[in-house]
């Protein structure tokens, strides 16, 4: 709090002085001389400004339609106010590179028409949030819109005559920043994604305009007291390590605006040092989201995720920018620069062209690794894990979410898992249901199948009692609580360990995860999952596995429904799976084969007495067809306390080219459970002719305790929570 008052008091005397020069926003006349020299020289500068110019010059000297706003996302008038205000913000870059006139005045007659328009908008007629927009349906994208007509602007300054300034404060920008401090003041005041990019739109205006007001209350919120707005966005919605409580998708969303304002508030005033606030929380964001990333660059569709979302977006192309400008040029960087093939046009964009121009030592890959990000602002509202194995196109990643809900975007997914192989989706998460942009689905807002069964636990890889999801799929509810880490361990080149625990998600239910990356000598990968449930009282426990690829084989016989079939269940998501085919199962190993690509996966369960098995498809009561057909396989077993043992293995290939399979059968024999208590899980798995042995303090995590185990075959002792050995020597 003592820095934020400090900050607070350092601005009100520091606030840049009225005739400050333009542009001061996205760029600066100094920056300027720059561009102009590097589009000469360096061939990605040159291609992003030329692939600009094209797109604006088909509308210099022409008539830019403004229209009334009266469609969802995806219908005409939003669309259109969209493409306005991006047209606005690169005829405002052209206008301060080339000098030419028309693109100023493209800006400032765009401006004036929304300074007519603005005035007498009302609440969007087909708003169905909370927090509705006038010009779109709702107030984040007319955020949005104030974030760049609010650049434009900046870019156009000088050129606009005193009337004109005065027309378009007072038309364009006042009404709506009024409509975000005054009318949505709540909403202007969250902590979310959404109120970043409000505090940058007003923030920015106010830079724009030389209001002090307006970049106070963006700042330091509606009341100007430090408790709300851009500061305490910056230190309440991530963890110390740069995780984003609503996970990585929405970190690539939120990004942008918070590199756009922090950016403007650098070029005006760099003494405020707003990219070291915090030990430099914004470089450690960018980082961490991009960690959060598949091989392809996809970013892990955690909670309400849409899978087609990659690295190579605006939100992070101007990240990387910025960024680059911020802290210095970043090797790493500079290879997802290079797959997103363009730069913004300021300082930033330069210096990554001229790097990449240059450099001869930019890696293939952006350099994964194995992280811990912690979830909560001081780290302790659980987190999220990928372990890592391999390199290349070879990598392997394991993704543990045991954070917190996060927020209206988080799902009811608590110890989830979901695996990535080679570039593939293995393991999957749903992510959401929504056809962004698409008017035909729902206006392009989040469907009713969102909640219903995407945000669902049978969505997930994680445990669900009773068909019910996690906090009754409540959303205040799971915000109450979240799992606690147990123990971790990365060290081990060969071997990465992961184990935490949920005691909120069903009334006395206790339920603890540890899941085991492991590379054999044998060099093959694979993953053991112990997952243990405890409870006083009886219950029926769902274990699902979300997977993706074509299912070949299962070792045990089932009955298909070909002639009919009926939904898993009646509510809590269960209701969208069609239960293709069930079995039950009465040996100790029960294991289903699936192709990814070109890649065999088997999941072995450990069966200790009987289990029942779905083999389920999504697609149920979907008349409007708003959900993908994805298959399950769902292990269901009834009792109080129960040990769900899984090893997923990663084992052959397919060639369909030349017509050969190698290794399509799992090498794993056997599982058996040699001990299982509240102190101990043992369990020895056959491999071909060797003993993958596993065992695992379930209540002593401390590393320096020595534990041992004994039975007619073994006789171990270890040092820890955890020991894994392969043919008697530890990996």
């Amino acid at each position: 709090m003592l820095r934020v008052s400090i900050l607070i008091l350092f601005l009100s005397f520091y606030y840049p002085s009225i005739g400050q020069q333009h542009p001061l926003s996205f760029f600066t006349k100094n920056e300027l001389v720059e561009i102009k020299s590097g589009i000469k020289k360096y061939p990605l500068l040159s291609s992003s400004f030329a692939e600009i110019k094209s797109q604006v010059d088909r509308y210099v000297g022409k008539e830019v339609d403004v229209p009334f706003p009266k469609d969802p996302a995806g219908g005409y008038t939003h669309d259109k106010h969209k493409s306005n205000y991006m047209l606005m913000f690169n005829s405002g870059i052209l206008y301060n590179i080339t000098g030419d006139a028309r693109y100023a005045l493209l800006v400032k007659n765009m401006l004036l028409k929304y300074a007519a328009l603005n005035p007498g908008l009302k609440n969007h007629p087909q708003a169905t949030s909370a927090f509705p927009g006038h010009i779109f349906w709702q107030a984040l994208n007319d955020a949005n819109w104030l974030v760049y007509a609010g650049m434009a602007y900046d870019m156009v300054y000088e050129n606009l005559s005193t009337n004109d300034r005065a027309i378009i404060e007072k038309g364009a920008f006042k009404p709506e920043v009024d409509f975000f401090t005054k009318d949505l003041k709540d909403w202007f005041d969250l902590l979310h994604n959404h109120s970043v990019w409000a505090c940058a739109g007003v923030g920015i205006v106010g830079l724009a305009s030389n209001n002090k007001d307006y970049v106070d209350m963006a700042l330091y919120g509606v009341n100007k007291d430090g408790k709300r707005g851009f500061i305490a966005q910056m230190d309440s919605l991530f963890s110390p390590d740069g995780y984003y409580t609503e996970g990585p998708y929405y970190l690539r969303y939120a990004i942008l605006p918070y590199m756009l304002f922090a950016n403007a508030l650098n070029n005006v005033k760099p003494e405020l040092k707003v990219f070291d606030h915090r030990d430099r929380i914004l470089q450690k964001a960018l980082f961490t989201c991009l960690q959060q990333t598949n091989l392809n660059g996809a970013f892990f569709p955690l909670n309400d995720a849409l899978k087609e979302k990659d690295y190579t977006t605006n939100e992070l192309v101007t990240a990387i920018g910025i960024a680059n400008k911020a802290y210095g040029v970043d090797n790493a960087l500079l290879t997802v620069a290079r797959k997103q093939n363009r730069v913004i046009l300021n300082k930033g964009g330069v210096l990554t062209a001229m790097a990449i121009a240059t450099s001869k030592n930019i890696p293939d890959y952006f350099p994964y690794k194995s992280i811990e990000s912690t979830d909560g602002v001081k780290g302790e509202r659980g987190g999220v894990s990928v372990m890592r194995l391999g390199a290349g196109q070879d990598l392997t990643s394991l993704v543990f979410k045991y954070a917190s809900q996060g927020l209206s975007h988080g799902h009811f997914d608590r110890l989830n898992i979901n695996l990535f192989d080679k570039g593939n989706e293995v393991l999957s998460d749903y992510g959401s249901v929504r056809f962004i942009g698409i008017e035909q689905k729902f206006g392009g807002r989040y469907l009713p199948e969102n909640n219903l069964y995407a945000a669902q636990t049978i969505a997930h890889n994680t445990l669900v009692v009773d068909e019910r999801s996690h906090f009754g799929a409540n959303p205040a509810f799971g915000e109450k609580s979240n799992p606690e880490k147990l123990f971790s361990d990365y060290g081990n080149p060969s071997l990465k360990v992961m184990m935490a625990k949920e005691a909120g998600a069903y009334p006395n239910v206790d339920m603890q995860r540890s899941v085991y990356l492991i590379a054999l000598p044998t060099g093959e990968k694979m993953v053991a999952d112990f997952f243990n449930v405890h409870s006083g009282e009886m219950h029926q426990y769902d274990f699902p596995f979300q997977y993706s690829g074509q299912m070949i084989s299962a070792s045990f016989p089932y009955q298909s429904f070909i002639n009919g079939q009926q939904p898993l269940g009646k509510a809590n998501g269960y209701q969208f799976i069609w239960k293709e085919g069930a079995a039950t199962i009465k040996e100790n190993l029960a294991q289903l084969t699936f192709l990814n690509n070109r890649t065999y996966y088997t999941i072995s369960t450990w069966i200790k007495d009987s289990a029942e098995v779905f083999f389920g498809r999504t697609g149920a009561n979907d008349p409007n067809f708003n959900l993908r057909h994805e298959p399950s396989y769902i292990l269901r077993k009834r009792g109080d306390n129960e040990l769900f043992l899984n090893v997923i293995e990663i084992h052959g290939k397919i060639d369909p080219v030349n017509e050969f399979s190698l290794d399509a059968y799992p090498n794993l024999k056997k599982i058996n459970v040699l001990q299982h208590d509240d102190n101990y899980s043992v369990a020895e798995c056959g491999i071909g002719d060797k003993i993958l042995l596993i065992a695992q303090c379930n209540k002593n995590f401390n590393k320096n305790v020595v534990h041992h185990f004994k039975n007619a075959t073994y006789d171990i002792t270890w040092s820890g929570p955890y020991v894994v050995m392969y043919d008697g020597k530890k990996i």
